[in-house]
């Protein structure tokens, strides 16, 4: 079973990301909670291309909910993936993204909200910087399916 270790951004770069998206929330006038920011480059090494950093607010599975808010830099794309379990409902609170949702793309802005059932395959896009709200049930191990095998335990984390 792949392990978010597996799968996050280490080493300077990780600081180097941290301090960006730091200097970024800064100009924003945000306050992200104190948590350990999760930096994921999905274990492709690539993170300024295919990545998101995770602010995990809260994952609550004994109660059947998740908060959390992803940041994706400029052109930094989460991959595309589908739940098996998991619906999510995504509110973009800063920026702009590109998501996909099967074959269909849509542009997203501050203010726009978006439901993700189980089983429907999505990814995003920053266009610029961008910040989400994701609110969802519990995130739990192997219900993410991306539909690149490289990721994961061959497309599964």
């Amino acid at each position: 079973m792949a392990k978010y270790a597996d799968v996050e951004l280490h080493g300077p770069e990780r600081a180097q990301a941290l301090a960006a998206i730091g200097e970024q929330l800064a100009e924003w006038g945000l306050t992200m909670p104190q948590v350990e920011p999760l930096p994921l480059d999905f274990g492709l090494g690539r993170f300024r291309e295919i990545g998101e950093t995770e602010f995990w607010v809260a994952n609550e599975e004994q109660y059947g909910y998740c908060g959390k808010f992803l940041f994706v830099f400029p052109g930094q794309t989460c991959p595309y993936h589908q739940h098996r379990v998991k619906h999510e409902t995504f509110f973009v609170l800063k920026g702009a993204i590109r998501m996909q949702v099967g074959d269909d793309e849509q542009i997203m802005h501050e203010g726009d909200l978006l439901t993700m059932p189980p089983g429907t395959g999505h990814s995003f896009t920053g266009i610029g910087p961008a910040l989400i709200l994701e609110v969802s049930m519990p995130s739990v191990r192997q219900d993410s399916f991306f539909e690149n095998r490289d990721i994961g335990d061959d497309g599964v984390i």
